[in-house]
């Protein structure tokens, strides 16, 4: 460099893909988008920290060195090179181009080399500024940028997530290391380095690394005393030594890239206020990111635009003489409301509401509230005329009970909105949304603002609540644009929003549970576990080890039995549930029966205790229903899960005996599709062997079956209807011959040949899977009955095992979404028969296909005839819906 004031300068060098891998894994992938499906956490986080280092450190001169695709010099010096690293997430693939726009747009110069690393950039970059009397400051998570630390050269090595720091001065890295830094490279060579796939030296560590090097000076002084170093760290040192070499040729650093010389091609201050606000634009990034950028970065008199950002209404908090009237005036079109209050066990409590429109905001706490006031808000909230807007309304709903409130209108459920659009990124909160649309942090933002009030005015109070309530205003506003672009508007406005509140009114109601009946089978338990237990010690000569320790199973299992070794984990030889199955039936060892009796009644106690736990002061079961968390639609259960409360054993099923009829109700009636998912298939194939064997009334399995291997109906057996029942439901599933020979317990080629036959007698059904893919392939995305889409990128991945993965859920997808299509529809219309004969019974639960109903005395016929065509005709397929009913007084009765 050749500035004549080059002592002034102050570079910084920043590591572009080892601060971008950290900044992807610090933030959630879920949680940044431009809003078409690209991921920006890993922008975001990157942004973030150059700004902050910028403005922390007051550089004059910046630059970002990026790796280049292909390998360099080093992987031809030894071909495992990295070659231990993960796949790079999907997500990320995208995000490092976009940090080079950001970059430009901030006039920061960023650098490749072919053949060549980031560090050799950094490296040639450092060591040339610090020669010539500047300073540099580097920025890498990478340990091999320690070598370059020195009096002009200080490492900022991020510690937390790209936003803590540490200063890796000589005097700092002799103290972590006890060797001055142009001395770690021969340490990293003895030690090796684990993210690069180095191996170092067996049993040598890093204090006996820096312990030699004091002694013999560096490495070549090492390794020409290594014959005299004793003990058995010695001998690995001879027996390594060559691996040694190798890693201190790949770690050494390249100092002289032909790189710009002229320091003017790295100074801050090129960059375009117009420009980053459009790539902001772009990235969907919000206010606070953009308030955040040095000056220092621009042009001079440049200013980075304010993002368009509306002017918040002043936050009204009204007495309960103004509430009246600023309902029936600000609010009378309708509202986004946030709230807080709390819902739990059955019961909810709503202790401020927030509204928001684009001219008024207003924070009502409840508590202060008048009876005039409270009757004026009772009468707004259920007016079904005034449209409202919330992040969870179901909650919001549970929440308004508590205090005898009920509220009506709804028009947007942003939850369900952004399940509808993105139903394979997990649910978030208001604030998840906030950030992940919007880009801000409501917290932050509202901190901000309070800080600019009078901390002891009304207006500060609250104005948390009001910037939420103002957020989902704006993000409905983006929801609905992307629910119409995703043909997803009806999904939400006829089907999903409206059952938000059906399902409501069954959480609220809850189901009667007999707490002495899971006590019971919960001592019944205790005792077999013991028993099962003793036995399983008995095995071991008394030897009381525990059943449930990975690490003393594996020493048990595979060490002190010697029985074959399973699959090996990282952490040894795995003792999950599959493995042990297989491993009993290939031994028969009576340990491993009692081990797994002993697995199967522990699970039994914990659901039982899971169940206990969630009992109400008044003895019910208020389970929470999702219909955000499954890809394919169905609903979910928590708090407690209803849905793993196993049916296919008797001492599952008995635990359904303590679920019963509510008081003042007569019985429990419960009903449920039969084969729901082999209909669906038949109506979407379009196959004539299916769709006849729903029409004939014929047992299906037992068709099929005789179909596939040729025989007459009546010659069909129990193995020849078991092997195609699995057929049928593993192709429902998308389960490959793989999966479906694990499961039968055959060999793959047997369950292909079972495959295959099945094609060949129902060619529909093959031609329909195979299409399904194709079409997703082509459009992106899989559809229901409905129209409910799945988007599957990775049906076009470069990655087998991502793509076969895409093309197993583009085949199952239709089928499950479409069943829980179905049910959802006939939710509804049970709801609506329900009440339109004014019937007093009442649905309790939906669980998988299955519905729960409370039967009031006397209205045991109606109800048979409201499930019968609320079910049966929820939608009309090629075959018909059948539906089975039981009746009891509890659920296990109940069953048919």
């Amino acid at each position: 460099m050749t500035a004549s004031d080059i002592g002034d300068q102050r570079i910084l060098l920043i590591d572009g893909h080892a601060m971008a891998f950290r900044a992807f894994f610090a933030l959630p992938a879920d949680g940044f988008s431009d809003g078409r499906g690209q991921a920006t956490n890993a922008v975001y986080g990157f942004t973030r920290m150059i700004i902050n280092v910028v403005a922390s450190e007051q550089p004059t001169h910046v630059a970002v060195a990026f790796d280049l695709p292909g390998g360099t010099f080093r992987d031809r010096i030894y071909d495992q090179y990295k070659g231990g690293r993960d796949e790079t997430p999907a997500e990320f693939h995208g995000q490092i181009d976009l940090i080079m726009q950001v970059l430009d747009a901030l006039g920061v110069r960023w650098l490749t080399v072919e053949d060549y690393e980031a560090d050799d950039v950094i490296a040639t970059l450092a060591t040339r500024t610090a020669a010539e009397g500047g300073e540099a400051l580097i920025v890498s998570s990478d340990r091999d940028a320690i070598q370059l630390v020195g009096e002009n050269v200080t490492l900022l090595q991020p510690i937390k997530g790209v936003t803590e720091m540490r200063r890796m001065t000589p005097a700092a890295v002799e103290e972590k290391y006890g060797i001055p830094p142009e001395r770690y490279p021969d340490l990293a060579a003895l030690v090796g380095e684990a993210a690069d796939n180095l191996p170092g030296v067996p049993g040598v560590g890093p204090k006996t690394a820096a312990k030699w090097i004091v002694q013999y000076g560096d490495l070549p002084g090492i390794i020409a005393h290594a014959g005299e170093i004793k003990g058995k760290a010695g001998q690995s040192l001879r027996d390594h030594l060559e691996d040694v070499e190798r890693n201190r040729l790949m770690n050494a650093a390249v100092l002289d890239l032909e790189l710009p010389t002229d320091p003017e091609h790295y100074t801050l201050g090129r960059g375009d206020g117009a420009t980053l606000n459009a790539v902001f634009d772009e990235l969907a990034f919000g206010p606070t990111i953009r308030k955040d950028v040095p000056t220092r970065f621009l042009a001079e008199g440049e200013e980075v635009p304010a993002a368009p950002a509306r002017e918040l209404p002043p936050l009204q908090q009204p007495t309960s003489a103004e509430l009246p009237v600023l309902l029936s005036e600000a609010f009378a079109e309708g509202a986004a409301l946030a709230t807080e209050g709390s819902w739990a066990l059955g019961q909810g409590d709503l202790l401020r509401i927030a509204l928001a429109t684009q001219d008024a905001r207003a924070v009502i706490t409840l508590a202060e509230l008048d009876d005039a006031a409270e009757r004026a808000l009772a009468g707004w909230l259920a007016d079904p005329a005034i449209p409202k807007v919330a992040h969870d309304t179901k909650l919001v709903g549970h929440q308004a009970r508590g205090r005898a409130l009920r509220i009506a209108g709804w028009r947007t459920d942003l939850a369900i909105a952004e399940f509808l659009c993105r139903p394979d990124q997990r649910p978030t909160d208001l604030a998840g949304l906030a950030m992940r649309h919007l880009q801000e942090d409501l917290q932050v933002e509202a901190a901000a603002a309070q800080q600019e009030l009078d901390l002891g005015s009304d207006e500060a109070d609250g104005e948390q609540l009001g910037r939420a309530a103002d957020a989902v205003l704006r993000l409905e506003d983006l929801l609905r644009d992307e629910l119409e672009e995703r043909g997803a508007t009806s999904l939400h406005d006829d089907l999903e929003l409206p059952l938000s509140a059906v399902i409501g009114e069954l959480e609220a109601t809850g189901i009667a549970v007999d707490d002495a009946v899971l006590a019971g089978l919960d001592e019944e338990h205790a005792a077999r576990q013991s028993e099962v237990a003793d036995s399983a010690f008995s095995h071991l000569d008394g030897d009381r080890i525990n059943l449930g320790s990975p690490k003393q199973l594996q020493e048990v299992l595979y060490e002190r039995l010697e029985l074959p070794k399973g699959r090996r984990t990282k952490t040894g030889y795995s003792t999950n549930a599959e493995t042990l199955v297989d491993l009993f039936e290939k031994t028969q060892h009576p340990f491993l029966a009692d081990l797994l009796a002993h697995r199967d009644v522990t699970k039994m106690r914990q659901i039982i205790d899971t169940l206990r736990r969630f009992i109400s002061p008044e003895g019910r079961i208020h389970t929470t229903f999702h219909q955000n968390i499954a890809a394919t639609g169905r609903l979910s259960s928590n708090n407690p899960n209803l849905q793993n409360i196993p049916t296919r054993t008797e001492e599952g099923r008995r635990i359904r005996s303590a679920f019963h009829v509510s008081e003042g109700y007569g019985s429990l009636m419960t009903a449920d599709y039969s084969q729901i998912e082999m209909r669906i298939m038949a109506h979407l194939s379009e196959d004539a062997g299916l769709i006849e064997a729903f029409r004939s009334g014929e047992d299906l399995h037992n068709f099929v079956a005789s179909r596939v291997f040729d025989v007459d109906p009546d010659e069909v057996d129990p193995a020849m209807r078991s092997k195609t029942k699995a057929v049928s439901y593993g192709l429902a599933y998308g389960l490959s011959a793989f999966g479906l020979a694990r499961q039968l317990r055959v060999s793959q080629a047997e369950a292909t040949g079972l495959r295959d036959g099945y094609f060949e007698r129902f060619g529909g059904v093959r031609d329909f899977l195979r299409e399904s893919v194709e079409k997703a392939r082509a459009t992106g995305y899989t559809e229901t009955i409905l129209g409910r889409r799945r988007y599957l990128p990775d049906l076009t991945s470069d990655n087998r095992q991502r793509r076969e993965n895409a093309e197993r859920v583009a085949l199952n997808s239709p089928i499950q979404g479409s069943a829980a299509d179905i049910i959802k529809l006939a939710m509804l219309r049970v709801d609506e028969l329900l009440r339109r004969k004014e019937l007093t019974s009442r649905v309790l639960l939906q669980v998988h296909d299955e519905l729960v109903v409370d039967v009031a005395a006397g209205e045991d016929q109606a109800v048979r005839d409201v499930i019968t065509e609320g079910m049966g005709s929820a939608f009309e397929l090629s075959v018909p819906l059948e539906v089975g009913i039981g009746v009891g007084a509890n659920w296990l009765e109940a069953a048919h």
